[in-house]
């Protein structure tokens, strides 16, 4: 019989790889460990003793958990998922997704009752001591260096002034064009494994054209790149009609594109993609938030979900959870999939219509780097953000994150949007009108003397 891709007879050897097996004992303080990392892997041994389980998968068997770690320089070759039922008496081991050979292992103790949906009874060991415990997850861990962009674009700046802003303002007589461009990173990765294409597109250019409106500018045009090994024209189809859907979302127009066919440059069915917009503001109406002082109020407009950043770290705690995005997002009618890829809000609309009624001063869309880094960038030197904690519905989605990847708060806040995509700075009498207005929108902090983003 075959499991997970492994042969199953007395012991079923599952492997972990190199990196998280680093990862796993890095906190114990076994510095020595990091010369090893391209020799340890740890093996993973069931014996059919001690603890049953039942494993669902191709034809049922019964087997138990005796696991013993050790080092071996062996790659790991399980690929498949599974579900289990049983009880566990000692610890858990969350394992194997669909898209990750590794398993996650932690020794907290459990009480003796059912378990199910990947987790597994085990009995854990170390020849290098200690005990082995779970970590949470980061964006850095993920692949994606929040610290590393932000020293690029400042050594950039240094060769072209006035870089850094949310759209790049090039003067035209009394009015400033403002352009943008942005991609949707790793969601793409999530497209192809559900499926969904048609709204990919809207992602795209909403990424470039709320970055635009920060400055107040109404957009004009949009541009699409689309590259891909073999062109594919229904698929191809399928992710331009998303893009044409948010440009009447945003009331532009799409004015062109590229496409790319690069064979061998890209897997069998994958594309990427990339966008590019342009909009026009008056000057004496740009937005820049050079005005902007201590008390004025913090709007909030909700997001649909994750947008179009943190997929790196998404797919990470996804890996971890055990969970497909077939599977219901726990607690919820809808599946991961359908949670993750809801297509991102286009504030275009509802933005430029608050703008024309006065009282903005800032505006900062929440992207890559959260609340975090993306609200000071509004900010003049000297002021900071207050954030009032619980004054908006955050979705269950990310509550889903936080959990299922062990997560920090301060580490969700610098990722994700945690369910406010745009954020206005706005004077007191602006900020009533906006709340009193019928739309969704949340006071959620105020300006203060100081730098950086705080909560109370």
């Amino acid at each position: 019989m075959e499991v997970l891709g492994c042969n199953l007879d007395n012991q079923l050897e599952l492997m972990i790889t190199q990196r998280y097996f680093l990862d796993r004992i890095g906190h114990l303080g076994i510095q020595s460990c990091c010369n090893l990392y391209n020799k340890f892997i740890l093996r993973i041994r069931l014996s059919t003793k001690d603890l049953s389980a039942s494993l669902d998968i191709m034809s049922t068997t019964t087997v138990g958990a005796n696991l013993e770690i050790s080092k071996y320089a062996i790659r790991p070759s399980c690929q498949k998922s599974y579900s289990s039922s049983f009880y566990a008496s000692t610890c858990k081991c969350f394992c194997l997704s669909r898209r990750y050979t590794t398993l996650s292992l932690t020794s907290r103790k459990v009480q003796n009752k059912k378990y199910s949906k990947n987790e597994i009874a085990c009995l854990v060991s170390s020849n290098l001591g200690g005990t082995i415990e779970q970590e949470g997850l980061t964006y850095k861990e993920a692949g994606v260096d929040i610290d590393a962009g932000s020293e690029l674009v400042r050594r950039i700046a240094k060769m072209a002034p006035g870089i850094g802003g949310f759209g790049g303002l090039f003067p035209l007589g009394d009015s400033y064009l403002v352009a943008g461009t942005d991609g949707v990173g790793t969601k793409l990765k999530l497209a192809f494994e559900t499926g969904i294409h048609d709204t990919i597109g809207i992602d795209l250019v909403a990424m470039s054209v709320n970055d635009i409106i920060t400055s107040g500018a109404k957009p004009l045009f949009f541009l699409d790149y689309y590259a891909t090994s073999h062109l594919d024209v229904d698929l191809a189809e399928k992710v331009i009609k998303g893009i044409v859907d948010g440009c009447q979302q945003s009331d532009c127009t799409l004015l062109g594109g590229e496409t790319a066919e690069m064979p061998d440059f890209y897997a069998n069915g994958e594309y990427d993609l990339s966008g590019f917009a342009v909009g026009i503001v008056k000057k004496e109406s740009v937005i820049n938030g050079k005005n902007i002082s201590v008390g004025d109020v913090l709007i909030g407009l909700p997001s649909s979900g994750v947008h179009s950043n943190g997929f790196s770290l998404v797919r990470r705690v996804l890996a971890r959870s055990g969970l497909s995005l077939k599977d219901k997002l726990p607690g919820e009618s809808i599946t991961l999939g359908e949670a993750l890829m809801a297509p991102t809000v286009i504030y275009v609309k509802q933005v430029l219509d608050i703008i024309s009624k006065g009282g903005i001063k800032g505006i900062a869309h929440i992207t890559g780097g959260g609340f975090t880094d993306n609200i000071p960038r509004v900010f003049p030197k000297g002021l900071g953000a207050l954030i009032y904690k619980d004054s908006w519905l955050v979705p269950p989605v990310f509550k889903w994150i936080q959990k299922a990847g062990m997560i920090d708060d301060a580490e969700m806040k610098r990722t994700f949007n945690m369910g406010i995509g745009m954020v206005l700075v706005a004077s007191k009498e602006a900020a009533e009108r906006i709340l009193n207005e019928g739309e969704t929108a949340y006071r959620i902090g105020e300006v203060i003397s100081g730098d950086g983003v705080s909560y109370q």
